[in-house]
């Protein structure tokens, strides 16, 4: 799976990508519903197991509305990662804005104990319309 991913962070040997894609068939404009997808990869940098338990979502749209989504796993899932490996999923996000941003934290478990990994902040905008040509 090849994939551009504009935003990445690493905490403690753990590195989050993501790349956010607007969705202009899935949004309505003119009803303020607008939609995204976004692809996250997971890396396992470290000389561990590690496997993520939960996630904590930050969404705030254009107007500073910010909504919190809390949950086990993601897109059904607790991966497990070895040192080395990696996880892919694509899930969405709507908003009633034509932009805004998301970021949170993935809590992961190795040795026994339980730790944070950031998710970078990224921007959902949707792309510069061109204008036709007369």
């Amino acid at each position: 799976m090849s994939a551009f991913f504009p935003y990445a962070q690493v905490t403690a040997d753990i590195t989050v990508r993501v790349a956010p894609r607007y969705l202009p068939d899935q949004s309505d404009p003119d009803d303020g519903r607008y939609a995204w997808s976004y692809h996250v990869r997971i890396e396992n940098g470290s000389t561990r197991d590690v496997q993520l338990i939960s996630r904590h979502w930050i969404i705030t749209d254009a107007r500073g509305h910010v909504e919190e989504v809390e949950g086990e796993g993601v897109v059904g899932e607790q991966p497990l990662l070895g040192p080395g490996e990696s996880f892919d999923y694509v899930s969405g996000c709507p908003l009633p804005t034509p932009s805004g941003t998301m970021h949170g934290t993935y809590a992961f478990a190795a040795d026994g104990g339980l730790f944070a990994v950031a998710i970078p902040m990224f921007s959902l905008d949707i792309p510069h319309e061109r204008g036709a040509v007369h």
